[in-house]
């Protein structure tokens, strides 16, 4: 089935104004922040580039995971890639994926007593990855199977 001329400029148009619209741009923008930084955050835990992430690990958690901290962080670093690519996947579920997982992160932050503000940013976060779930109910392109 082939698509007409004029189709085609209805559908560019829609795009224009889709480009236009500043509740696209947002998703748009949560969309690419919320798939890249958990990669490259999940990345980093194999690198420690950035941060030794040791010592952002609660020793509570640390007792209830098996392994050592080591261990542990690589496989948060392995959920962390995980949850990036399904965001850029599926960006409605991704988005309340990504806040859970801040949820747990903002939980560990405040079992050490020592890192009030970065947990008061992950709640910031939090926000955002809820707020790109919504959006993208609006403009994820794929049906929702309910």
């Amino acid at each position: 089935m082939s698509t007409t001329t004029a189709d085609r400029a209805v559908s560019l148009g829609t795009a224009e104004r889709r480009l236009g619209d500043p509740a696209f741009q947002a998703f748009t923008l949560l969309r690419i922040g919320f798939t890249v930084a958990p990669i490259l955050f999940g990345i980093d835990k194999f690198l420690d580039w950035l941060v030794d992430w040791r010592i952002y690990l609660a020793p509570e958690i640390n007792d209830l995971v098996p392994g050592n901290a080591h261990q542990a962080l690589l496989a948060i670093g392995v959920i962390e890639i995980v949850a990036g690519l399904v965001v850029a996947l599926r960006p409605r579920f991704g988005g309340y994926l990504v806040a859970a997982w801040l949820a747990g992160i903002i939980v560990n932050l405040l079992l050490q007593a020592d890192f009030y503000d970065i947990a008061l940013r992950d709640f910031g976060l939090l926000l955002a990855a809820l707020t790109l779930a919504r959006l993208a109910t609006a403009f994820d392109r794929r049906p929702s199977r309910v």
